[in-house]
């Protein structure tokens, strides 16, 4: 098949899920909601981390995002229009429910431009060439066209038919308020991917029929040829296709011939080709069906994530491992730039992935060994940390808990993808106070209390209908608002660092890594800054 020759060289479908975290130098509480400046002295909210008892309380937008998976791995489960129903939608929308052409094609281009911006990074790929017809599918590649310039991309725009009617005059007229370059069809190269990273195949939609006229023909071919294997090349244009790929029949294919994208954004719904469709990814957008149509026309649609404006359908793409890799554009991380105390730098690290809302930033992954050497690792959430240590809470009687016994040293990494940063932490390990214990764990939700009691944390269980029948039991049992008793098997721990090291992607893997050691000058203790290779 064509799509096994071509080379993904990134492909990422995030589903964002927002967070707002902040710090305590001392106790993690959740009773405590005013921010308390800085930011950096605010409490952390508690999570539920048992993995038995944690998916008891999904959240609806974790959901909603598992039943976007499911959708996205079984396509037929989707619905599919006809030509006249997707033209009927379109008469309803525009009709008695009131939408103007303009607001839908400003949806369109907009879900088309966030669409590409979830698989294609501007970094990588960011000139990007749109091919407009004379309908509304040229003017949802105009409005695109716009969005992708304010998303960070250096758009171009093909529009050899242009429409004489105010909106489009108008789209034409904001971009060339942005600068955006309109080429015509003489001045484009033979090969588009030579001077093109992503080209946006926006001539024609739905209501087409019959064969492309000139010089969408001759388009059409410019966009076969780019899918033409060239093992020289270490990264290829990508092609994306705006609801139909142009020249395609909309309840067939596009024959032998016939455009092939790397990408296809539906909109409103699939179009029955859309089933003939065999690049790697099938976004859907245009997030304005209201329940009317949607019942009228029995359509299945995946739910969209978040503030998504578009959300991935179709089987999951097929992609060489080994070619996946970020090249990460980030700020230099330098010496003379960084606080003397790790502490504090860890703090202002902290601090900005708090500010830029990623998702879980306490998140910590905890390694620990057994007294013969035997690693394990597992997720947990940092609690609260000062000038003495790391804080995060568990079962006295778990595996980590065991290890530390036998073996009381583990390490921290902290990952912020976002950011390009990442933590490590090494020191010795120490129980909390019970005081200090008690107190967290009667700030935590009732709900987690009794989870933290219920789960006999990596003891073997019969199934999962046990920990449902005890947490019940126990609900019923706490129902009156009495104290929760915290149960003497749970506890936290505090990890004193002896080592800290800070981790900055760049391009080319020359990444930025700084370790912090501490040692003694003149009867103090300073921490010693050394720059590691990458």
């Amino acid at each position: 098949m064509w799509s096994s020759l071509r080379r993904i060289s990134n492909m990422k479908c995030l589903f964002s899920l927002s967070q707002s975290l902040s710090l305590s130098p001392k106790l993690i509480s959740n009773t405590h909601h005013t921010p308390s400046p800085p930011l950096s002295s605010a409490f952390l909210q508690p999570t539920t981390r048992c993995p038995a008892i944690r998916s008891l309380w999904f959240k609806p937008r974790i959901a909603e995002g598992v039943r976007a998976l499911h959708t996205m791995q079984n396509p037929e489960a989707i619905s599919y229009l006809t030509q006249s129903q997707a033209a009927e939608i379109d008469e309803i929308l525009m009709g008695p429910l009131g939408f103007s052409v303009d607001q839908l094609m400003e949806l369109a281009g907009l879900s088309v431009a966030t669409s590409i911006a979830e698989v294609y990074k501007p970094s990588e790929y960011n000139r990007v060439l749109a091919i407009c017809g004379p309908g509304n599918n040229g003017g949802d590649g105009l409005v695109a066209a716009r969005h992708l310039h304010h998303f960070g991309y250096k758009p171009f725009v093909c529009y050899p038919k242009r429409t004489a009617k105010p909106l489009y005059t108008g789209l034409v007229t904001q971009l060339e308020s942005l600068s955006v370059p309109f080429i015509s069809v003489e001045d484009l190269p033979l090969d588009l991917s030579k001077d093109f990273d992503i080209v946006v195949d926006a001539m024609f939609g739905f209501s087409f029929r019959g064969d492309p006229r000139p010089p969408f023909d001759n388009l059409i071919q410019k966009l076969n040829c780019i899918n033409t294997y060239d093992q020289t090349r270490q990264k290829f244009s990508a092609v994306v296709s705006i609801d139909i790929p142009s020249g395609w029949q909309v309840e067939g294919d596009g024959g032998p011939e016939g455009i092939k994208p790397d990408m296809l954004v539906s909109l409103t719904a699939p179009k029955l080709c859309a089933k003939n469709f065999c690049g790697p990814h099938h976004f859907l957008g245009g997030r304005f069906v209201p329940p009317s149509i949607a019942d009228k026309y029995k359509l299945r649609l995946p739910p969209y994530p978040g503030t998504s404006m578009c959300v991935r359908i179709g089987k999951p793409p097929q992609v060489e491992i080994s070619a996946l890799r970020e090249n990460y554009i980030s700020p230099e991380f330098l010496e003379e730039r960084v606080e003397a105390d790790p502490f504090d730098q860890f703090r202002k690290w902290f601090d900005d992935v708090v500010a830029a809302g990623l998702r879980e930033p306490n998140a910590m992954a905890l390694s620990t060994a057994c007294k013969n050497g035997k690693p394990s690792s597992r997720m947990v959430l940092l609690k609260g940390f000062d000038k003495n240590g790391f804080v995060w809470y568990t079962n006295y009687e778990s595996r980590k808990a065991l290890e530390l016994f036998e073996n009381p040293h583990a390490s921290l990494l902290f990952y912020w993808d976002g950011l390009n940063r990442q933590v490590r932490v090494e020191g010795s390990v120490q129980k909390v106070s019970d005081e200090e214990s008690d107190q967290y764990f009667h700030s935590r939700p009732r709900g987690s209390q009794i989870g933290a009691i219920v789960s006999k944390q990596s003891t073997i269980i019969p199934g999962r209908h046990v920990l449902y029948d005890q947490y019940k039991e126990l609900e019923e049992k706490f129902s009156d608002g009495s104290l929760i008793p915290k149960p003497k098997n749970w506890g936290g721990y505090r990890l004193k660092p002896e080592m800290f090291e800070f981790w900055q992607g760049q391009k080319s893997r020359l990444h930025d890594r700084l370790r912090y050691s501490p040692q003694e000058i003149n009867g103090q203790q300073v921490w010693k800054i050394e720059r590691l290779a990458p």
